[in-house]
């Protein structure tokens, strides 16, 4: 067994592999190419890594039968689904089988490397809740999770049903921790809408990356947290209830909800 390696990726388009493995390796990293779902099961046999890139469509197995797959087996690896047939619910469906974000392409190279990061960053935050969860007296884990009557997308988006027919829209505190702070805000504005799944705003780290917040329901913004633009810390202090985003009618909630994880789940 070789020691743990960093990025796998797996795709049948050396274009994409090409690509991925020009900017992964420019930023230090490892990276191994796998041209189908088989041949990766065989690398990941050979050691484990800390990341896999995967396309949705493969001429042997899926993207969503892959990660089916992987869960089966018990690896915990983080995956970033990419596929060019970037339809919204290609990237709701990844989310919510258990891919940790997905990239459309074509893709920028500051898209890539921004979710490389991101993924990177988040299987070390996940290890560290593992070892906690495992503890006989579990301290408190690295992030916070979402309040319990909330939903998430994913890790990264929030929303908290209202009594009014309206929903809150947030950013969670896991998907903070893995871009390590906020620098700016940029928001959408009220009336504008928004699509499960496709990005409502971008948050600015302080290393400069810009990073989209896929949104966690269809609807219309009702009410923009504008007080982000001159306060953005709000979000990283307070992130599922002053540092929320939007207000939303949405389009068809029950519909968007059964794509979306109970946050009651995310308790240890």
């Amino acid at each position: 067994m070789t020691a743990t390696r960093d990025v796998l990726v797996i795709d049948d388009e050396p274009v994409i592999t090409r690509a991925v493995e020009r900017v992964c390796r420019a930023d230090g990293l490892s990276v191994t190419v796998a041209d189908s779902a088989g041949a990766a099961t065989a690398e990941l046999g050979q050691g484990g890594y800390r990341l896999i890139i995967c396309d949705v469509m493969m001429a042997d197995v899926d993207g969503f039968a892959f990660l089916a797959a992987l869960g089966r087996k018990g690896i915990r690896t983080p995956v970033i689904m990419s596929t060019g047939m970037s339809t919204m619910e290609n990237a709701v469906r990844a989310l919510s089988s258990g891919a940790i974000d997905f990239i459309p392409k074509p893709f920028s190279a500051d898209e890539l490397l921004a979710a490389v990061h991101r993924g990177l960053n988040y299987g070390k935050l996940q290890d560290a809740a593992h070892r906690v969860s495992t503890l006989a007296a579990p301290t408190s884990l690295p992030y916070v999770p979402c309040p319990p009557k909330y939903h998430r997308l994913g890790y990264a988006s929030w929303v908290s049903v209202e009594g009014t027919g309206t929903v809150l829209v947030g950013v969670s505190d896991l998907f903070l921790k893995t871009i390590e702070g906020v620098q700016s805000v940029t928001l959408a504005a009220a009336d504008e809408e928004v699509v499960q799944g496709s990005p409502c705003a971008t948050i600015t780290s302080p290393d400069g990356q810009i990073h989209g917040v896929l949104s966690p329901v269809s609807g219309r913004i009702v009410e923009a947290n504008t007080t982000l633009a001159s306060t953005p810390a709000d979000v990283e202090r307070d992130p599922y209830f002053q540092g929320w985003l939007y207000r939303v009618l949405p389009t068809d909630l029950e519909y968007a909800l059964q794509y979306l994880t109970s946050c009651s789940s995310d308790r240890l």
